[in-house]
């Protein structure tokens, strides 16, 4: 069995006395590329900044790459795992190159200032840009491009550092359908990349589920529904439950589709 990189035990998070994550047990393995789903409030956002390492939990236990939280420097962690989200864009500055929104992942800082990048990191920078489509943008201001071409630079961005766990907060929240069709391509070859780093993915859409996902969680209420191959949980019952509203599940060619059964 390969090695885990990411394990949590019974962890919860509550905040004002609510519940926003509650007895959650999961492992995150080398290879494995996860979708997490789930309705609203059910607590995506707050389980990916706790594998992050950006948020403590209440209770439980939480061990990343190998280090425990609590026995270790989170900070000098949060730097071993890329991490692209809508949250992070809205800080960086409008007039900052795109170059130098993805260099400046290599000091874990957003709007470059007096820090010194060499030339390797200048090329890496330059090669991931090309990797997302983007070569051509790397002189371009960040608040010029259009959503998917900012998605596509913050995923850029979180692979800067060559990253054990890479994190991908809705990269595909707010685009319309063919900037979301385009970034799901290329995510999908990220996801089915040899010797690439296990991913985890959160989204509320089964149709914003790359080919190559292998496994996947469903989340209601800070709870866990069901975890496992990906097959396995992107079902119909699974879902409704989920959900809440009874759901039917389509596969074709590693992509998902749900729609509501008929009344």
């Amino acid at each position: 069995m390969a090695a885990p990189v990411l394990e949590m035990s019974g962890v919860a998070l509550v905040r004002d006395g609510a519940a926003i994550l509650a007895d959650l047990t999961w492992t995150v393995r080398e290879g494995e590329r996860w979708v997490v789903l789930g309705p609203n409030g059910a607590g995506k956002t707050t389980l990916l900044q706790i594998a992050g390492a950006s948020l403590f939990p209440t209770r439980g236990t939480v061990t990343l790459l190998g280090e425990r939280f609590g026995a270790t420097d989170l900070g000098e962690l949060r730097t071993r795992v890329g991490l692209s989200s809508s949250s992070l864009g809205e800080r960086v500055p409008p007039q900052e190159k795109a170059l130098d929104v993805v260099l400046t992942a290599s000091y874990g800082v957003i709007g470059r200032w007096s820090e010194r990048y060499d030339g390797a990191d200048v090329s890496r920078a330059e090669v991931l840009l090309a990797r997302v489509g983007l070569r051509s943008f790397a002189g371009r201001c960040f608040g010029t491009l259009s959503e998917g071409e900012r998605k596509r630079v913050l995923l850029a961005r979180a692979l800067m550092t060559d990253p054990e766990l890479l994190l991908l907060d809705e990269p595909a929240a707010g685009l319309d359908l063919g900037a979301r069709e385009a970034l799901l391509r290329l995510l999908s070859r990220l996801a089915q990349e040899v010797g690439g780093p296990p991913i985890v993915l959160v989204t509320h859409h089964v149709e914003e589920v790359p080919v190559g996902a292998t496994h996947a969680l469903l989340l209601s209420r800070g709870r866990c529904v069901a975890a496992g191959p990906v097959h396995e949980v992107l079902t119909g019952p699974l879902l409704t439950r989920a959900f809440g509203l009874p759901l039917e599940v389509e596969s074709r060619d590693g992509r998902y589709t749900a729609r509501a059964t008929a009344y």
